[in-house]
């Protein structure tokens, strides 16, 4: 089986070494050379150009940074009309509804398979290999993928049969990750207004009532003013939200909670905050009542 890779980003780096660790073969690509450097290294073909790599795949991974890099690489880099018929490409990346849909109707009319699976999960997840896989597509080829999703996560969530399914459930939770980095933000900024120390009662908080992975993460960080390195930057928060809301467009679902936390990650970003991790969102709230 000829695997082929693109991305090698935060997440795609890691995600390429636990393939590469479970015996298989890859060929990778990468916009910059450092990553594909490494992954090199570590035991990977590199190509000169997405096409390179796509040549002659019986699988094609990508995982890419958003919707312009999806279509400048797989569209317009003529990836896909590389790829030979039958094979398949597994998107991992979090995209838009309606570019999900689309590339769902390109790859049928080339006779290529097409599954979109987004992850959940940060860097020290994906390098555990204990990544959430949000998986939807035909069955036969989501069964194909399922070996490498074993590799590369501890749960495939299915989805759909629809492609865009899994994008959508992708940007739900996302959405439900800025809420929550949101409200410990006015909270911190309430208690603080009130003399409580914001560590004490991130403390009770994640500990209680809350305690779940994205509070005690992203709480912890918001406790220690933890905002780099970025794990997951906060202009990317923005990306996602702005996602979501053409998402309920779409479906004529009414966001009102996601259109204030696209307005509060704009003022994030006016304040020079879009490089930090998506936990700054925090900062918003504390700044908005004289904290900072």
């Amino acid at each position: 089986m000829k695997i082929a890779f693109l991305g090698l980003g935060t997440m795609g780096l890691p995600m390429a070494s636990n393939l590469l660790k479970a015996g298989y073969t890859v060929h990778a690509w990468n916009r910059s050379p450092a990553p594909l450097a490494t992954l090199a290294e570590r035991g990977a073909s590199a190509a000169a150009s997405a096409r390179e790599a796509a040549a002659d795949a019986d699988i094609l991974i990508s995982i890419l940074a958003d919707d312009e890099a999806v279509r400048a690489t797989i569209l317009d880099g003529q990836v896909l009309a590389t790829l030979k018929t039958g094979a398949l490409h597994i998107n991992m990346a979090t995209i838009s509804v309606e570019l999900a849909s689309n590339l769902a109707q390109e790859h049928q009319d080339k006779g290529v398979q097409y599954v979109a699976a987004p992850v959940l999960g940060r860097v020290n997840v994906a390098e555990a290999g204990q990544l959430n896989i949000l998986a939807a597509g035909d069955a036969q080829a989501l069964a194909t993928a399922q070996p490498l999703f074993d590799v590369l996560g501890q749960k495939t969530w299915k989805c759909g049969a629809r492609p865009e399914q899994a994008n959508a459930v992708k940007l739900a939770v996302n959405f439900m990750i800025a809420s929550a980095i949101g409200t410990m933000g006015e909270a911190v900024a309430l208690v603080q207004g009130h003399d409580v120390a914001k560590t004490e009662f991130l403390d009770l908080i994640t500990s209680t009532v809350f305690a779940a992975p994205v509070y005690q993460g992203y709480g912890g960080a918001i406790a220690q003013d933890r905002y780099e390195p970025a794990g997951f930057k906060l202009s990317l928060g923005l990306k996602d939200v702005r996602l979501t809301l053409a998402a309920g467009e779409r479906a004529n679902v009414p966001l009102p909670i996601a259109s204030a936390l696209r307005d509060t990650h704009i003022e994030s970003l006016a304040h020079g905050e879009g490089h930090l991790d998506w936990a700054a969102l925090s900062r918003t709230a504390a700044r908005r009542a004289g904290q900072l």
